[in-house]
């Protein structure tokens, strides 16, 4: 067993404690034909990362015991894993080119937390969150863990932790290089429906999981060792939390500072206009810190493809479906709302005319068909680049196991320095942005008087 601390704030230290650890495979064997999954060259460019999400409940009074709602857990996660057959089987650390789907399972981990969800939740950080995954593992592979030694990894790990009051955190861990963000929150969503199944013994809800699309690509390899998505130690991560009426209050502003410029933003997204305030007053905030001087920079915003092609994917097509719209910053008159949002409207509607998947992923496998440089050089512009990600609109908070929605469902811990990544409120009545920045930076944003205006700052 190994414990492990959460420091808070007021210096109270809060133990977990690893009660179990096991693997949970498919409720029936992969087919034949089935037994190797070919990661595409958009999985094989992505990041050696994990995508990482957790969702906290209060107790459920449903249950006679603890015991009879794990079960309830494992073996609706056994039924899923036969759905999400990729998820169970093992893939290469180093520049994974398929997955060998051979049902050794996935690893389940129970815990103990001697804290009530609500102190926790009332006095943590972000990054006491960490505490709560399978191993720490959270945004990168890199960890001391001995299971992470491997040359193979685990594609899905899941720890259900147990606070005091009886209330849970359920954190699960997924290899980027087999499926994204979006994938995550619907695999955890059709867990949970399968939850409801087994505790309500009824069938109905199993047959409403539509059975998700692992597309079949040909096996190719572009040679990409990868990149990690490595935090640092000179960054924080805060929670900024901007209410619909707020948001709404920008928008207004955003629309009248681009009126006379002769290029009008016409009704600006919520997304839009929270990625322009966050992006300029994080470059505006770094200028201060080196003494007024300006560096050129960029904004790379991770977008989902499935809904954008002409022809489109399903819904439930798990991997990763994601392209990136680059806007670079060469002046500070770049930072103007007008410049930012239009080049990311021309760049979605280059997203929206490519034909098909193929068509998406062509460019990055000719790119990387002869050499690597090309990979290389996408490495170092993503690593000198601000990164923002959407995850709003993903139904992370109708994650329900028949205990309920979650009072919260996050991500964990410090992400990539500089990034933003937005996500919904419980009630969808604004957004939290999980903002990373260096120290100094995030000391300087918090003061921000544009942002003060708006944001309620964790």
């Amino acid at each position: 067993m190994i414990t492990s601390l959460i420091r808070f704030s007021r210096r109270h230290l809060i133990h977990t404690l690893i009660v179990s650890t096991q693997n949970i495979k498919p409720s029936f064997p992969t087919p034949s034909h089935l037994k190797t999954y070919n990661l595409s060259v958009c999985d094989q460019s992505m990041p050696n990362a994990f995508s990482p999400l957790v969702t906290f409940y209060p107790r459920a009074s449903i249950y006679h015991s603890t015991y009879d709602q794990m079960l309830d857990l494992k073996n609706a996660l056994s039924r899923t894993l036969t759905k999400y057959y990729p998820f169970a089987g093992r893939h290469a650390k180093i520049a994974p080119t398929f997955v060998d789907c051979n049902d050794h399972g996935a690893e389940f981990i129970e815990a103990t937390v001697d804290s009530t969800l609500s102190d926790f939740l009332k006095n943590s950080k972000h990054e006491d969150l960490d505490q709560f995954f399978p191993f720490g593992r959270t945004w990168s592979n890199s960890s001391g863990h001995d299971r992470l030694q491997s040359d193979i990894v685990i594609p899905l790990a899941v720890k259900v932790n147990h606070f005091e009051c009886g209330g849970l955190a359920v954190a699960v861990s997924l290899s980027h290089k087999v499926a994204d963000a979006y994938s995550c929150v619907r695999f955890v969503s059709d867990w949970a429906k399968m939850t409801r199944a087994c505790l309500r013994k009824e069938t109905d809800e199993v047959r409403s999981i539509n059975d998700p699309k692992f597309i079949s690509f040909q096996n190719t390899s572009i040679k990409f060792s990868g990149f990690s998505l490595e935090t640092s130690n000179d960054c924080v991560t805060r929670s900024f939390v901007f209410p619909n009426a707020k948001i709404n209050e920008l928008k207004v502003k955003v629309k009248a500072m681009t009126a006379g410029s002769g290029q009008p933003i016409i009704n600006p997204t919520r997304v839009e206009v929270l990625t322009w305030l966050l992006y300029k007053c994080s470059i505006e905030a770094n200028i201060k810190n080196n003494f007024g001087s300006f560096k050129p920079t960029s904004i790379r915003v991770a977008t989902n493809i499935r809904d954008k092609m002409i022809e489109q994917l399903p819904e439930n097509a798990i991997g990763n479906f994601l392209t990136g719209m680059e806007v670079q910053t060469t002046t500070e008159m770049d930072l103007k709302p007008e410049f930012l949002i239009r080049e990311l409207r021309n760049q979605k509607k280059k997203i929206q005319s490519i034909k098909n998947v193929e068509a998406a992923f062509a460019p990055l496998l000719n790119n990387t068909s002869s050499s690597d440089l090309d990979l290389e050089e996408l490495q170092r512009k993503f690593e000198n680049a601000y990164l923002c990600t959407s995850v709003c609109r993903y139904p992370a908070y109708a994650i329900n196991f028949g205990w309920g929605t979650p009072v919260k469902a996050t991500l964990p811990g410090n992400m990539r320095k500089n990034s933003f990544l937005l996500m919904d409120t419980p009630n969808e009545d604004g957004i939290e942005v999980l903002v990373c920045l260096g120290k100094q930076d995030m000391d300087v944003i918090k003061m921000d008087p544009d942002i003060l205006s708006i944001a309620n700052i964790y």
